[in-house]
């Protein structure tokens, strides 16, 4: 994979307003990018693409980069093949990948990125990175073709992951829980994104920043802790 790709739980942290605490990575990911393409396909409800892609924009002037959006492109595909940075924002998961299908973008996505094109995803638009949706958070408003998503990475995705709280009354399934049922199917590895954190990874190089832990969920051995750096050994590991 030569393009790089950013993987960030969530956009908006406690506290903050839009992309403010990781503005900085974002400049550096989009660095000399005439113009990012921005896919606002996630947002089902209450607030409409046009809307959605105001509130990025405003945030990308702030930046000191172009934002346009799919939305507006006559050509969804050629708009994406032109573009020099993909853009990923947040909302329903199965949305996002529903619409991905219909209008055919996910093996492009993938091309592109592959010879060279940053990415970037914020909560959905970091699912879809991955090998499939199986562990979002989201409920299935709607029924994409597949569960298989972009697949730039060889692992799942959990962002907003939550710890249990053991102070709580609340006796239902934990994010653990939840994922452990996933491993009783499915073999891949699954990354718990705490909110303010992400994932950068550039070819075979993969490092978790911001200022928490992840959690690492694997289907034959115990799930890990790890903290802000490099983590591509404990994917990769048999």
């Amino acid at each position: 994979m030569k393009g790089t790709i950013k993987l960030f739980s969530t956009s908006t942290v406690h506290g903050s307003g839009y992309l403010d605490y990781a503005g900085k990575a974002v400049q550096k990911l989009f660095q000399g990018a005439e113009h990012v393409l921005f896919v606002p396909y996630a947002r089902p409800s209450g607030i409409s693409h046009e809307e959605y892609y105001a509130k990025a924009k405003a945030k990308f002037d702030d930046l000191g980069i172009r934002l346009l959006s799919i939305h507006h492109a006559n050509d969804p595909k050629q708009a994406l093949v032109k573009s020099e940075g993909i853009f990923i924002g947040g909302g329903n998961t199965f949305v996002l990948l529903r619409d991905l299908y219909q209008h055919g973008l996910l093996d492009i996505i993938k091309e592109q990125v592959e010879t060279g094109t940053p990415y970037m995803g914020t909560s959905a638009g970091s699912n879809v990175a991955g090998l499939t949706i199986n562990t979002t958070n989201d409920m299935p408003i709607v029924y994409p073709p597949a569960f298989e998503a972009i697949q730039l990475v060889d692992f799942n995705l959990n962002p907003h992951y939550l710890d249990p709280d053991p102070g709580s009354t609340h006796k239902g399934e934990t994010r653990e829980t939840r994922i452990k049922e996933f491993h009783q199917f499915n073999t891949q590895p699954v990354v718990g994104l705490r909110e303010g954190s992400w994932l950068t990874i550039q070819e075979n190089e993969i490092e978790l920043e911001g200022t928490l832990p992840a959690r690492l969920f694997f289907a034959d051995r115990a799930p890990i802790e790890v903290h802000p750096g490099p983590i591509t050994a404990h994917l990769l590991a048999p």
